[in-house]
């Protein structure tokens, strides 16, 4: 029989073991479950040592001191990080496998534990290790066969027009004005969100394409070379949409070259009757494309509207929309042209186009307190971003950002970011720490609050802010960059 301080080790090592647990798959989870992205792309490194690292030495190399260590340092400290992540670990399906699986070795450990000499070598890590691995070939597996069924399906809906859409870019804000744009004249229907990854497709196409769907548009995104082909793939769509290449995440790509040449591989389906591609990106065009916008004039874009002229069929016809910011002409004129392909009307498209719903915290508008907010919290790109200052310099009262700067970025562009901050804003709150110091050395103008803890960020507004203010939201970091 057990004495009660074996009991006592027996059920510490177990919660030891799932704290562990919890830590490797919120990580992986924030991460699309990629190993090498947790290991070598995180940008907070130091919780690996802190929260992983550390706590495997301690209880590797010390005997009664880890269990003191474990109750006064690690349970606290790992309890604080908890508090303040803005993105907790979402208990889905792929999650419970992960800690069925984790569990069940656990269980197999602590019984090697007691049947050998050699405790310690089989406990925490070899688990956790083994359910790594474990359950990214079961994942691999499972997603082989939900693939499978997904191309069936589409396969079986003859009736069925995909329009596949990536860029660097606006690829959520164009799917979204071509879906509101589109409604009325077909049953449409468009990936939630930001779904844009494989298996996230794989997911949506599963559960949610309707048999009854006219058009389906779907988003591709990627983070290396080989990522849209295998979209691609899967949905062998019939007409593309390839927006605004340009430097985002070039962290993965590593050159613009890269980004062009992963981009492109939306073009490469078998089905493929037409490609909408923006005219000024640098790849080399064909008869099978169409370049956007053709002629745009007359652009109008403030903190009410944004109205622009555009030549269709050789006229100039007006469009007028409630959607905010220069850019989106971009992605509203790849709508247009995509909608009058498809035969549209120019008078039923520029009623369309003035009905526009801009995309949830992209260059949203909402006054909340007799202050003027301006929610741009996904945009992420530095034109993006620009634009969201810009339109912010046209407001008359004191002006306000709250911004992480750029993620996946140069220094380069965070210099230029906070150089236009520092012209335009009366206030930044800089958040996180990842380009804290690039953004606080060159904005000098502007009174700077440095936040590292976003949990405070309500009352620092609340205290700083008054009537009247103008608060822009440019993009929002969680709380693991």
């Amino acid at each position: 029989m057990l004495h009660w301080f074996e009991l006592f080790e027996l059920f510490s090592h177990f919660i030891f073991s799932a704290l562990l647990g919890y830590y490797v798959i919120t990580n992986l989870q924030w991460y699309n479950y990629k190993v090498y992205r947790v290991a070598f792309h995180h940008n907070k490194l130091h919780w690996h040592f802190f929260y992983l690292i550390l706590p495997l030495i301690v209880y590797y190399l010390s005997d009664n001191f880890f269990l003191i260590y474990f109750y006064i340092a690690y349970i606290p400290s790992l309890f604080l990080w908890y508090k303040k992540l803005d993105k907790k670990l979402v208990f889905t399906s792929r999650v419970k496998r992960f800690f069925t699986v984790f569990i069940l070795f656990v269980f197999m450990g602590d019984f090697l534990c007691f049947s050998t000499d050699t405790c310690k070598i089989f406990s925490v890590l070899m688990p956790l290790v083994f359910t790594i691995i474990t359950t990214q070939i079961v994942e691999k597996v499972l997603l082989d066969r939900y693939a499978k069924a997904a191309k069936e399906k589409i396969s079986n809906l003859k009736n069925l027009t995909i329009i596949a859409i990536t860029g660097s870019y606006g690829k959520t804000s164009l799917k979204n004005f071509l879906a509101q744009i589109l409604q009325d004249d077909f049953r449409v229907y468009a990936t939630p969100r930001s779904v844009n990854t494989f298996a996230g497709l794989v997911q949506d196409i599963n559960t949610s394409l309707s048999s009854f769907t006219d058009i389906y548009i779907a988003e591709a995104g990627a983070r290396g070379k080989g990522d849209i082909k295998e979209i691609a793939n899967l949905l062998n769509h019939h007409y593309a949409i390839l927006g605004k290449i340009g430097k985002m995440h070039i962290e993965y790509f590593k050159t613009l070259e890269n980004i062009i040449e992963a981009k492109s591989e939306i073009l490469q389906s078998s089905r493929l009757k037409k490609a909408f591609v923006y005219k000024e990106n640098p790849i080399k065009f064909d008869s099978n494309m169409i370049k956007f916008p053709d002629e745009v004039r007359g652009v109008d874009a403030n903190l009410e509207k944004t109205s622009f002229e555009m030549k269709i069929d050789g006229e100039f016809v007006k469009f007028e929309t409630s959607v905010l910011g220069e850019f989106n002409i971009i992605n509203i004129s790849a709508a247009i042209m995509v909608a009058k392909y498809f035969g549209m009307s120019s008078e039923k498209i520029q009623k369309r186009v003035a009905l526009l719903k801009p995309t949830d915290h992209r260059l949203q508008k909402i006054e909340v307190n007799s202050k003027l907010i301006i929610d741009d919290s996904f945009n992420g790109n530095l034109e993006g971003m620009l634009e969201g200052i810009r339109l912010s310099s046209l407001f008359e009262g004191r002006k306000v950002i709250i911004t992480p700067g750029l993620i996946e970025s140069d220094e380069k562009s965070n210099i230029e970011l906070a150089l236009a901050i520092d012209k335009v804003f009366d206030m930044a709150i800089i958040t996180g720490e990842l380009n804290s110091k690039i953004l606080s050395s060159n904005i000098n103008r502007a009174q700077k609050i440095v936040l590292k803890d976003k949990s405070n960020l309500e009352n620092i507004l609340k205290g700083s802010t008054k009537e009247g203010d103008l608060i822009l939201f440019a993009n929002d970091a969680p709380s693991y960059v």
